[in-house]
């Protein structure tokens, strides 16, 4: 492709060095450029891009692309000085990709929790109203029914587009994505033109990199401050920071709640471990899923699915069939008749929501008992935080290792613990070890009681010292219970 495409709509600065040039391929990773390819310096988080440029150049790098001032110039070269590096980064991998964006109706879901519930259930409705679809997500990537690994939320710009070509490709005409803070904030996604924005809630999470939960909340409102007028923008309206999504978009504007008037609303009629009864915008009907966040992760697929068109008949019918994401209120039945919840809860609020849901099911009928850690090397401000939470709603805490990555795994249970007092830690007991947190809290469990292991849900590994290591609570759990 022609540097000069490559190009199109990017704050350009300077260009030193033949412009009428071919691009073999475009990177952002040194270690990935070929012969003939166009190198992207980015200032990432942790390493500098521009540190990089000999390297790429070495292995055939033939164009640079830089934001920084480059001091010396190789011959035969082409330097292009942009002013904004991450957004040229994003139209780039776009334009290279043939801008496969622009022929596919793309919504994003953003927000602290629900994200990948959400956006999961949208490419499964989808797919069940007999459309081709695709799916970036935490859990996996999809295009259509065939599965790619997922390393990040979302993925680096190259890969965004890369996977987004194979949706068009695959003859999809819907793809649907989590739109994480880190990539609306880095700029992963410009050059993605946007169908529709789904933003579920926000609460404390990822402080270790924006710093304040004002600059978390600036970072999440600027994907609907750059969403066009021609999308929708569809917000939950009972979070206190629904509204303020809204306030500088483009795009046309909808709310949905169970607490008050909204464009879709919902009602809760009946609770159970097997599901909830509720009504929706006036029809009633059975869903499988437990608790009031997930009431609210349906509503925001069923408004999004109203706002792409669908049959609202169709659209609450398939709602009704539709099961839960893996390791979300994963539930596991015991054969002394007791309850194991595998959920991804790993924030102060998803952690709230999930036992409160719990506790609307057993209304008293019931012991809790919660197993609980923290991710090392993240925000440590929602540790003592998580701590808390987990004893104010639950009869016996067990706080354990989740993935600690680089840090000591007892040094980020005392970091818990120091958020409880003694009379709190009369009900509290720190296993390090996860597996036998699990073990311990299945021996304490009766007839009736419900168990609930929180922070990695899906998550088949645990992460120590860099290496990931094969560890699935699912998977332990059905063990002791014998499946």
């Amino acid at each position: 492709m022609k540097l000069q495409d490559l190009l199109k709509n990017i704050d350009i600065t300077e260009i030193k060095g033949e412009s009428n040039v071919d691009a073999a391929g475009v990177y952002t990773d040194s270690r990935k450029a070929t012969s003939g390819s166009a190198f992207i310096a980015l200032r990432g988080v942790q390493v500098d891009g521009h540190q990089y440029i000999n390297n790429a150049l070495d292995l055939g790098a033939k164009i640079i692309i830089h934001e920084e001032t480059i001091d010396t110039s190789k011959e035969g070269i082409t330097y292009v000085k942009v002013k904004d590096g991450a957004d040229a980064a994003g139209k780039i991998a776009a334009h290279w990709y043939g801008d496969p964006s622009k022929k596919l109706k793309l919504v994003g879901v953003t927000g602290t929790n629900g994200k990948t519930t959400t956006a999961t259930l949208l490419y499964e409705m989808f797919r069940k109203l007999g459309y081709k679809a695709g799916l970036l997500s935490t859990v996996a990537n999809y295009v259509d029914g065939t599965v790619f690994h997922a390393t990040h939320t979302t993925p680096d710009p190259i890969s965004l587009n890369e996977m987004l070509k194979k949706m068009v490709d695959a003859g999809c005409e819907y793809a649907f994505m989590e739109v994480s803070s880190h990539a609306i904030h880095q700029k992963r996604i410009s050059g993605l033109k946007f169908e529709g924005g789904i933003f579920t809630n926000i609460t404390q999470d990822h402080l270790d990199y924006h710093k304040t939960m004002a600059e978390y909340l600036k970072a999440k409102k600027m994907f609907f401050d750059n969403l066009p007028a021609t999308a929708f923008a569809l917000t939950n309206i009972d979070d206190k920071n629904g509204l303020v999504m809204l306030q500088n978009t483009e795009a046309k504007k909808y709310t949905y709640s169970v607490n008050t008037l909204a464009d879709f609303k919902a009602r809760i009629i009946e609770k159970h471990f097997d599901g909830t009864a509720v009504e929706i915008n006036g029809k009633e009907l059975q869903v499988q899923f437990v608790g009031v966040f997930n009431v609210y992760n349906l509503l925001a697929v069923y408004g999004a699915t109203m706002l792409l068109g669908q049959s609202q008949e169709e659209a609450l019918l398939i709602l009704s069939t539709l099961k839960p994401v893996s390791g979300r209120f994963e539930t596991i039945r015991s054969p002394q008749d007791f309850t194991a919840i595998v959920d991804y809860a790993h924030t102060p609020d998803a952690l709230t929501n999930v036992l409160e849901a719990i506790h609307e099911v057993l209304d008293g009928n019931g012991r809790v008992i919660t197993v609980v850690g923290c991710g090392g090397n993240r925000d440590k401000t929602k540790r003592p935080i998580m701590a808390r939470e987990a004893v104010r709603l639950s009869d016996q805490v067990i706080l354990t290792s989740d993935n600690p990555r680089y840090e000591e795994p007892q040094a980020i249970i005392n970091d818990m613990a120091d958020g409880l007092n003694s009379e709190q830690m009369k009900k509290t007991l720190l296993i390090v070890e996860r597996e036998q947190a699990i073990k311990t809290a299945c021996m304490l469990a009766k007839t009736g009681d419900v168990i609930l292991i929180a922070g990695k849900g899906h998550e088949d590994y645990q992460d120590v010292k860099g290496v990931k290591h094969h560890f699935d609570d699912r998977e332990i759990v059905r063990n002791i219970f014998g499946e």
